[in-house]
């Protein structure tokens, strides 16, 4: 399955651990034959957040930046420019009901790139039962999942 993996599932990588997920999640859905795909929102969103540790103190830079140039350099990840038609008109439609446009982009990226969304983001995962979003999801693709890491582990 194409999988688009939210940020959070990255910040391993540049040397910030999230508490309550495995910091190889995206070598272990490689390992379980899933595509892995990041939108390039999210090399942002890792920059922005590998400096904000930075100028606390609490990360060596040299760590963020190696961490996100493997992620871009790999091989294995498909990263999803931002800036295509597609991708942008779906994002614009989605900010009517979600209120992070950076999630916008991800969400967007993933619906119109991949077959399912993996995210602990609570904004998102409510939108499975928002009828809006449904309706919008069976003229782009309705066969799109939104899900947990656990979910599809």
């Amino acid at each position: 399955m194409r999988l688009l993996l939210d940020t959070t599932y990255f910040l391993p990588a540049i040397g910030i651990s999230v508490k309550g997920l495995p910091k190889d999640a995206p070598i272990k859905l490689i390992h379980k034959g899933h595509k892995i795909s990041i939108s390039n929102i999210s090399i942002f969103e890792l920059s922005a957040k590998g400096a904000k540790h930075i100028a606390a103190g609490t990360l060596p830079a040299e760590r963020a930046a190696r961490g996100i140039r493997a992620i871009v350099y790999d091989e294995t990840i498909e990263t999803i420019p931002m800036h295509e038609s597609t991708l942008l008109l779906t994002a614009f439609k989605l900010r009517s009901i979600l209120s992070d446009f950076i999630d916008c982009l991800i969400l967007s990226s993933s619906i119109n790139r991949c077959d399912a969304l993996i995210t602990e983001d609570n904004d998102i995962q409510n939108l499975k039962k928002n009828r809006e979003f449904n309706e919008l999801l069976k003229t782009i693709h309705p066969k799109f999942k939104i899900q947990t890491l656990t979910e599809i582990l």
